[in-house]
């Protein structure tokens, strides 16, 4: 399992091999993700070509340069090294320090460090464009084998795309989405609708509609990642927007809350447009329940 160097809420590290399961494709097209968010499906699948997309600029200028050498291993090392140590010096004045630095001029680096001492890893951005969540209050973060293991994802990810054709790129669904041919293969993890708190910008009825019908009108194959429902409500958009679609579902848990007690299990759901040979359809997403 590869475990990207950049983490987010809903991160789908434990659902990749369900996921990737789920995939029906020869690979001779291109691998797109329109929301490529961790990245960790499309990097633990490796196709031989990917589009990697997303509006969050700062995880597609980290990957782009790690995809053209501006960044590696090596230097990652270095800049963890000499930040983690200002860090355990200082605490959380440091961490502050840095992200007001980050915020004036958008580092790659400052938004690893950002990323890997923040609350829960997690990605949020104020009305203002500023990276606004705070400190994860734990000064010794960055330990020897801390940043050996994070320049160690760093190296396997930049050998990956040395040994393939894959490109970072920083626009609207709608724009990757447009380019899909019957040869490509699809991955979608937009924002979940109804419980989206803010991670770079907006998700609302009107964009879930329009992935909706940008999925109806491709000639790719694609899977949809969404959630199910919770022991409280379902996903109103199943049966609604997505009733037309096979759907299959996995319990799963997010941990993101601050006390273990608050995270709940979710059922996730994927969306696709055709059978999946692998694991049979319990339902149309027409058809589902919270028994489900």
């Amino acid at each position: 399992m590869l475990v990207p160097p950049i983490k987010c809420q809903g991160i789908k590290t434990r659902l990749v091999g369900w996921i990737a399961d789920s995939v029906v494709w020869d690979g001779n097209g291109v691998w797109i993700e329109p929301f490529m968010g961790s990245g960790v499906v499309g990097f633990n699948v490796a196709p031989q070509r990917a589009v990697f997309c997303d509006t969050n600029q700062h995880i597609i200028a980290f990957y782009d340069a790690v995809n053209r050498g501006g960044i590696d291993a090596d230097m990652v090392r270095s800049y963890l090294n000499i930040e983690g140590k200002r860090l355990s010096k200082y605490g959380a004045d440091y961490y502050y320090e840095v992200r007001n630095r980050f915020n004036a001029d958008k580092a790659p680096l400052d938004f690893l460090f950002l990323n890997r001492s923040c609350f829960n890893g997690v990605i949020r951005f104020n009305g203002n464009g500023e990276f606004n969540v705070p400190f994860c209050h734990k000064p010794q973060r960055f330990s020897k084998s801390y940043i050996t293991k994070i320049a160690n994802q760093v190296r396997r990810i930049a050998d990956l795309a040395r040994q393939n054709e894959w490109t970072f790129e920083r626009q609207d669904f709608r724009a990757t989405l447009a380019d899909a041919t019957q040869r490509d293969f699809i991955y979608c993890d937009p924002p979940y609708a109804g419980r989206h708190a803010d991670y770079f910008n907006r998700w609302d009825d009107a964009d879930e509609l329009a992935l909706n019908e940008c999925l109806i009108n491709t000639d790719a194959r694609f899977i949809l990642s969404t959630w199910h429902s919770n022991q409280h409500r379902i996903n109103a958009n199943l049966p609604g927007l997505w009733a037309n679609f096979n759907l299959i579902t996995k319990e799963h848990f997010y941990h993101v809350g601050a006390n273990e007690a608050n995270r709940k299990p979710m059922l996730e759901a994927l969306v696709t447009n055709y059978d999946c040979p692998s694991r049979p359809y319990r339902e149309r997403a027409s058809q589902i329940s919270l028994a489900t």
